[in-house]
């Protein structure tokens, strides 16, 4: 009798461990939200890497359009023979004035832009002049012309150190006439790229 109730007892609790069964594994499945944001971080990444590759290219290709633009010139600078570049551009002045017009503001900021671009391209600004007045004056408004373009630079955060100037008065007309057409477009800040 023992050994029926004892077995009876012993079936029970194998039916009751049947039926509760064994504990079920539990599967962490990732919720949607997060396998979004996963998703949208890795386009992202991929998104910031692809516009990387493409302003690499575009300033790979703004250098050679730099470096293209460059005609060495036989006359010495400060520093050595001078390049031109047909980016740099020259901005004008009125007649005994050293002051940058308004209208030249916009050149200087966008020879600033390039300059910007090339942190390591150092440049002359050459002051030049009319034919009138005599040789000591226009030397020394020369060089007034090119250092205000230096100060207007160096304003809008282009270093000193990359800046240098000199006044050649009236010695290099770029227009030889003698009216006022070719007076004005020899009263000018020329910019230059020193060779290294």
């Amino acid at each position: 009798m023992i050994r029926k109730s004892l077995s009876i007892m012993i079936l029970v609790l194998c039916i009751g461990l049947m039926i509760t069964g064994c504990p079920k594994k539990t599967v962490i499945t990732e919720e949607p939200s997060a396998k979004k944001e996963d998703a949208s971080r890795l386009e992202a990444e991929r998104a910031r890497e692809e516009k990387s590759r493409e302003e690499k290219s575009k300033d790979d290709q703004a250098a050679k359009e730099f470096e293209k633009s460059l005609v060495a010139k036989k006359y010495p600078g400060i520093e050595g023979e001078v390049l031109e570049s047909k980016l740099l551009k020259d901005i004008y002045f009125d007649f005994d004035n050293y002051d940058i017009r308004p209208q030249d503001v916009g050149i200087v900021k966008e020879n600033t832009t390039l300059l910007m671009k090339y942190p390591n391209v150092k440049i002359q600004i050459e002051g030049h002049c009319d034919e009138r007045g005599t040789v000591e004056y226009n030397l020394a408004l020369g060089e007034r012309r090119a250092n205000s373009a230096k100060k207007y630079l160096l304003s809008l955060g282009i270093s000193a150190d990359r800046i240098s100037t000199i006044s050649y008065g009236k010695e290099r007309p770029f227009d030889p006439g003698q009216n006022e057409e070719a007076w004005a477009k020899n009263r000018r800040a020329h910019f230059v790229i020193l060779s290294k």
